[in-house]
């Protein structure tokens, strides 16, 4: 009886494996939601990473987090790192790319609780007196981050807190226009 147990235990082990395997490496993730202004007057929610604060969704998750800024106050070359509770972790956000009213590029490195490398992006196309906004994730995963995506339905983790932060993105803007 016993040894079938660990038998059965081994195979159930062996199928999660396999599955993990084929699970695809390259991870993306992309929400998008209108706003009531124009690109000119959110952009500098998004290019200046001073005034995330305001509508990151993962500041409510640590205000206690230490963050820090570097580089120039926004745009290309601006930095922002931090280091919080379990929810958030630490790292560091790099600017990469920035086009004023158009697009912004992000390089995220991520040091706790796992080292890893993301890039993320906004984009902004005006319609009529709103503009879509969209937000998007991309990374790498090796086979432990599969695994965890797989366990924990990362993608629809990080899918809910762009969606959270795109809401708190266009209710600062909006409120800011009135």
């Amino acid at each position: 009886m016993l040894k079938k147990i660990l038998l059965a235990l081994v195979l159930i082990v062996a199928a999660f494996l396999v599955v993990v395997a084929l699970q695809p490496s390259e991870f993306s993730v992309e929400r998008t939601t209108t706003i009531a202004a124009t690109p000119e007057a959110i952009f500098p929610h998004v290019n200046d990473l001073h005034k995330w604060d305001a509508w990151s969704p993962w500041a409510k998750l640590d205000p206690n987090a230490k963050v820090g800024f570097g580089g120039p106050d926004a745009g290309e070359g601006a930095t922002m790192d931090w280091a919080g509770n379990d929810e958030v972790g630490a790292g560091k956000m790099t600017i990469t790319e920035s086009k004023p009213n158009d697009l912004v590029k992000f390089k995220i490195d991520f040091t706790e609780p796992f080292v890893g490398t993301s890039t993320s992006s906004f984009t902004f196309k005006p319609d009529g007196d709103k503009t879509a906004v969209s937000w998007g994730m991309e990374a790498h995963h090796k086979f432990i981050e599969k695994a965890l995506c797989l366990v924990s339905n990362g993608k629809g983790m990080v899918e809910g807190q762009l969606d959270e932060g795109l809401a708190k993105l266009k209710s600062v803007v909006e409120q800011a226009k009135s």
